[in-house]
């Protein structure tokens, strides 16, 4: 029985400089071509034969290829063969704006993978972006999880190093991060761009978004909606309606208010408000 390949395409209109791409099992092949943008391709099973010019590299699970916008190439499966991969596309500009942020443009980085980062492990790194954009996670984390993937692949060196920040270190993170907590405290039912809580806490948007989930626990948004369920605890508690609680905290719709609320206090918001005191639900299902 012949095996059926799938393709997945993710792509929204809220994050135009990103695009991704999952293909299992696909025997499909190529013509020479060329993207618009950035892009990195992985595989995750199988084997195939990279062109570009006339140079062939063979790759097998777990290769990563960087190919940058404009460069003629192919990728196809080895001979009556099948793989499975993916491919992540960035816009160029988008990414040389991150990481300009972050220190000196270096245009290189765009042309060949970071020589400090072994291939598995950007391969790793591009499996859990996609899971993420391909998952239900909220368009905020998405982007701050596509932010935090470039600055990471592509920034310089130096700007990693909140991964090994000690404690001392953290605190003072805590310290810069006040003003934009405040922020996201004071404004908390509004959709808050990240390059402005970025701003707010003098730092770039990756170093933000690092040295925010490094200190706090969780991405800004994240913090954001676990503030919100706390306040619907207390709205909750004093008697307003679920709908109108939902609109209060900035809620797009009752089923985002359901699951966000569930997914932190284990209940559904009726299921707290029909009871004071002890609670007692089963929460399998």
């Amino acid at each position: 029985m012949s095996r059926k390949p799938v393709h997945h395409f993710w792509r929204s209109p809220a994050l135009p400089f990103v695009e991704s791409r999952r293909a299992n099992d696909s025997a499909a092949c190529y013509a020479p071509h060329a993207h618009a943008t950035l892009s990195l391709g992985a595989v995750d099973d199988g084997q195939s034969v990279f062109s570009r010019g006339a140079r062939r590299q063979r790759l097998t699970r777990g290769d990563v290829v960087l190919i940058p916008a404009g460069e003629v190439h192919a990728c196809n499966p080895e001979k009556d063969g099948r793989w499975s991969y993916q491919m992540l596309y960035l816009d160029e500009d988008w990414v040389r704006g991150v990481v300009g942020e972050m220190g000196p443009f270096d245009a290189v980085v765009l042309n060949r993978l970071p020589s400090g980062v072994a291939p598995r492990r950007i391969h790793e790194r591009l499996t859990r972006l996609n899971a993420c954009l391909f998952g239900e996670h909220s368009i905020e984390d998405k982007e701050a999880t596509v932010l935090l993937f470039v600055g990471e692949i592509f920034g310089r060196a130096w700007s990693r190093a909140l991964h090994r920040a000690p404690c001392a270190e953290l605190a003072g993170l805590r310290d810069r991060l006040q003003d934009a907590q405040a922020m996201i405290a004071a404004r908390c039912a509004e959709a808050l761009p990240l390059h402005e809580l970025a701003a707010a806490a003098g730092m770039s948007r990756y170093h933000f978004v690092r040295a925010f989930s490094r200190a706090v626990g969780m991405t800004p948004h994240a913090w954001q909606i676990d503030l919100r369920i706390r306040r619907a605890r207390h709205l909750l508690d004093q008697g307003v309606p679920l709908a109108e609680a939902a609109l209060q905290l900035g809620f797009s719709d009752q089923s985002h208010f359901q699951r966000a609320f569930k997914q932190r206090v284990a209940v559904t918001p009726g299921q707290y408000r029909r009871v004071g005191g002890a609670i007692s639900f089963n929460t399998k299902s």
